[in-house]
């Protein structure tokens, strides 16, 4: 049954819309160009805070948002760690007690935007450090160097630097520590725990999450290059307490120091109290240096997967900043995967979606297969509730959640149709575990991880499928890719990925030696897909031409390859681009970016590719929104389109049954050249000149 709802909005304001949409662009393009007057391919640099929007410091368990406030988070988001979002509602991701906030006092005036000069912020992508510079008044230059320590994923760092100018000040710095206000039990403190002739300041807060489910607890001390001056400990209010010190400095001197903390939660560890407490004095006990140079060192490695782009400083920066959250988004020893807005906000309560495995994943698995690993074994860990799923719905095989948590249960919010028949993520899923063997070719992997998953999505569509008169098989009733469309019958995306994770269980059981059940074969190739009277492929079997909410049909030519032939990737490219709703999730264009960049159409695709995310970035860093009338940044998803468009579109590069192989690439214009480095096991290097 068409959604007569959108078909009608649409029909009225679709004229309307792409007008504001494009005015968007523009507005957008000369306010951020404004706004970033500084930079490189490797700093993100702004001095305007008029319209800010803030970029996210993360290292695959904490998400720490700095402010515009010198000193400042706003909030630390914490991955995968879950409680209730209301009394009867679904899971939602937690948000950490925020130990990441100073405050700076000099003369009876509090350090602020409002009140400094030379207000700096830089976005160092190279060391994953955020910074701000600020001059108070003619007293003092300040800067604050923020990092979410990259060795240590429970545990950040602010530090900090003043110079005195003028005159002789005095400054009194209060390291902060600050509760969400709904959480429970909040009890905070300070103590000077000591071992022989070490001290160890340290404070802290302890709480229970809304609903009870865990319990959470925050540390912090300040670290000081030479002796410890004199600390006292402050209650601004039952959920904000400080730890604080006063410091005199001569004209011209300089002064050093850090605030450091962790968080851990229950999620984690069986005593997060004791285990915040000791991360916190590894630090504060002579580790200062080493765990900024372990970070840095980390950083370095994760970059020997990269993109370079010369003749486009924008581009570039766009590029890399997309690069960059995918991998402060994950982590290669945590078996966890990837929300759409990472670990920069709470949207969508922090679950996990087919956002993951097809858009995500791609680029990743290009360049760290560690990473790529960690994220499939997310999904393998929660097998069994997958299986069980399968059986309380009348199917075989495993049926995995369109949006999952830690539990692997259903996490979708009742009242959302895609969370009971959105099932084309459990063929997402298989594809996404055959592509790894394709990249890795580890055949013990394949055995004990890869083909047990396989196996168990081919038995689930064999179930699901149903035998038509004229012996082809249909999948009735489902949500596709375009969420617009409800109770479709023969959705062209989940047909395809369905026909695709099949071939796949097949060819696993082959190199395997294993018999195979011979109903996969017959299902692969006898699922069907409905036409337009010219050859159009319908994106689902009453389809009559409304508008979609993102790329459904176009995906069976890229990623699917179900799609092969010119033409009709052609016929189809044409149909769908004008049926794209403006207001989509950012990926869709990113798809027909590729698929035109495979045509050899380099100045369509790279339009396209612009299309992508442009309306979508915010002032003054670019974050990515989810569309461009949204403001729900960082949007992981978005970035994994868009670099997906560079490396498998202009950078040619394909992912076959033989490892990645370059087949015509393409460059744009408006580049010089294009390098992709760090590629497979093997950190092979493709160049397009």
């Amino acid at each position: 049954m068409k959604n007569q709802k959108y078909l009608n909005m649409y029909k009225l304001n679709i004229k309307f819309r792409r007008i504001f949409l494009f005015l968007i662009c523009v507005n957008y393009i000369s306010g951020l160009t404004a706004q970033n007057q500084f930079g490189d391919e490797w700093n993100i640099v702004t001095n305007d805070y008029s319209n800010y929007t803030g970029i996210s410091v993360a290292n695959g368990r904490i998400g720490l948002l700095p402010s515009e406030h010198p000193g400042k988070t706003k909030a630390i988001v914490l991955n995968h760690v879950f409680d209730k979002e209301s009394k009867f509602g679904v899971s939602k991701v937690l948000l950490g007690i925020n130990f990441s906030n100073l405050e700076i006092i000099i003369s009876g005036d509090t350090l602020k935007t409002e009140n400094c000069s030379k207000w700096k912020q830089t976005l160092d992508m190279k060391k994953a450090a955020f910074i701000t510079t600020c001059r108070f008044k003619d007293y003092a230059d300040f800067s604050f160097t923020t990092y979410a320590l990259r060795g240590m994923p429970y545990s950040g760092m602010i530090d900090v630097d003043v110079v005195s100018l003028k005159k002789n000040i005095r400054i009194r710095v209060g390291g902060q520590i600050i509760c969400p206000k709904e959480y429970k039990d909040v009890v905070s403190g300070y103590r000077v725990m000591q071992d022989l002739d070490a001290r160890m300041p340290i404070l802290q807060t302890v709480a229970d999450s809304p609903f009870g489910k865990h319990h959470l607890a925050t540390t912090a001390s300040f670290i000081f290059e030479e002796e410890t001056p004199d600390l006292k400990h402050h209650i601004k209010d039952s959920l904000h307490h400080e730890l604080s010190f006063t410091q005199d400095l001569r004209k011209g001197e300089t002064y050093q120091f850090a605030w450091a903390g962790a968080v851990c939660t229950t999620q984690d560890f069986y005593d997060p109290k004791s285990e915040s407490e000791r991360m916190v004095v590894f630090q504060l006990l002579g580790n200062k240096k080493a765990v900024l140079e372990r970070h840095l060192e980390l950083w370095n490695d994760l970059w020997e997967g990269d993109i370079i782009i010369e003749g486009d400083l924008e581009s570039q920066q766009d590029v890399r900043l997309a690069l960059y959250h995918l991998y402060s988004f994950a982590r290669d020893d945590s078996n966890l995967s990837i929300a759409p807005m990472g670990l920069s906000a709470q949207g969508y309560n922090g679950h996990v979606f087919w956002d993951t495995e097809l858009w995500m994943y791609p680029p990743l698995l290009i360049f760290n297969q560690d990473i790529a690993k960690s994220l499939l074994n997310y999904r393998f860990d929660r097998l069994d509730m997958a299986r069980k799923k399968a059986v309380n719905f009348g199917y075989k095989g495993a049926m995995f959640p369109w949006e999952s948590d830690e539990t692997g249960e259903e996490a979708t919010p009742t009242w959302a149709l895609t969370g009971t028949f959105e099932h084309h993520i459990t063929a997402d899923i298989g594809i996404a575990f055959w592509n790894y063997f394709r990249m890795t070719g580890d055949k013990k992997w394949l055995s004990t991880i890869g083909y047990p998953m396989l196996k168990e999505v081919a038995d689930f569509w064999v179930s699901r499928s149903v035998r038509n008169e004229n012996g082809t098989y249909s999948i009735n009733n489902v949500v596709g890719a375009n969420e617009f469309y409800h109770h479709a019958n023969d959705n062209a995306f989940t047909n395809g990925s369905a026909k695709t994770a099949l071939q796949y269980a097949n060819r696993a059981a082959r190199i395997l030696g294993i018999d195979s059940n011979e109903k996969w074969s017959e299902l692969a190739e006898s699922l069907n897909f409905h036409y337009f009277p010219n050859g159009v492929l319908k994106e689902n079997k009453t389809y009559d031409g409304e508008i979609i909410k993102q790329a459904d049909v176009n995906l069976l030519a890229y990623p699917l390859s179900v799609v092969k032939n010119l033409d009709d990737i052609k016929s189809d490219l044409n149909y769908y681009e004008s049926k794209l709703a403006p207001e989509g999730p950012a990926m869709s264009h990113s798809v027909l970016s590729v698929l035109y960049a495979r045509l050899g159409n380099p100045e369509k695709a790279f339009e396209l590719f612009k299309r992508a995310y442009i309306p979508n970035k915010r002032a003054p860093f670019g974050a990515l929104s989810e569309s461009a009338y949204s403001n729900n940044p960082y949007f992981a998803t978005g970035a994994g389109g868009m670099l997906q468009a560079v490396i498998f579109g202009f950078g040619g590069l394909h992912l076959t049954d033989k490892g990645i192989v370059q087949k015509n690439p393409c460059l744009p214009k408006q580049w010089k050249k294009l390098t992709i480095k760090g590629v497979g096991p093997e950190l092979k290097t493709f160049e397009v000149k």
